[in-house]
């Protein structure tokens, strides 16, 4: 009796099917962001207790959005983006729409209003499907918790508050009420977003350092292009100065 078949889709699978979709190169300083979440959206869709939701589009969003700042050239973020959904089979409109909504939801309420909504979620004309989700996440002992989901979680309260989430103890507290009511693992979320929150403030930096790189590169560039014009002497110039040297003397 031969083995049965594993036709459960691997990493190589979905690298594959990414530049498949994706065609350009990636500038290289961002090549270990879109592996990494490309390689973390591929191990949570082939984990069988995944189920998608609003505010794990979010997380994905979010993730890319903040950590591909500054790519150039701009106009491939979103051919980026689309295929890294693609890649792990999902609909990157989807992502897209759902992320926005929620997080306009976000935008309607103060930190506290979000908060209880999260822990006792009641029907809203303004939550889209994301009542429907919040439901499912409570009552699902096998739900497939994951950082993209905490980062998502995490951008809901930035954006009904961004200066709340600065403040360590705030923020622990609305981990740990939303946590237990939607009975998430509230140790694993808080060194996940302290972890994602240390990850900005480095990449932050790098970019601060980049960019002064680059422009002292440019400048550098700029100053030599300056130099070379000055010591080559223009086209008029070089043909007068021939010019004289090949004329004969008078009689």
């Amino acid at each position: 009796m031969s083995p049965p078949v594993n036709n459960v889709r691997t990493v190589s699978d979905t690298k594959r099917d990414f530049y498949k979709y994706h065609t350009r190169p990636i500038n290289s300083i961002y090549q270990r962001v879109v592996e990494e979440l490309m390689v973390e959206m591929h191990l949570l869709t082939v984990n069988a207790d995944f189920h998608y939701d609003p505010i794990y589009a979010l997380g994905v969003t979010t993730s890319f959005n903040r950590f591909m700042q500054g790519y150039r050239p701009e106009r491939d973020k979103d051919s980026i983006f689309n295929a890294l959904c693609k890649a792990v089979g999902d609909d990157p409109e989807r992502y897209k729409q759902d992320a926005e909504k929620v997080q306009s939801l976000a935008n309607s309420l103060t930190e506290q209003e979000l908060i209880s909504w999260l822990s006792n979620p009641t029907p809203r004309d303004d939550t889209g499907n994301l009542y429907e989700s919040i439901q499912e996440i409570a009552n699902n002992p096998h739900f497939k918790y994951s950082r993209l989901f905490a980062v998502g979680f995490y951008t809901l309260l930035e954006t009904a508050d961004s200066e709340s989430v600065k403040d360590e103890k705030e923020r622990n507290q609305a981990i740990k009420q939303v946590a237990e009511a939607l009975h998430l693992p509230q140790e694993k979320m808080q060194k996940d977003l302290e972890l994602y929150r240390s990850n900005l403030e480095k990449f932050s930096q790098a970019q601060l350092v980049l960019q002064e790189a680059l422009n002292a590169d440019r400048k550098k560039r700029e100053k030599l292009a300056q130099e070379n014009n000055q010591a080559t002497p223009s086209a008029d110039n070089s043909q007068e100065s021939g010019a004289s040297k090949n004329e004969a003397p008078s009689s």
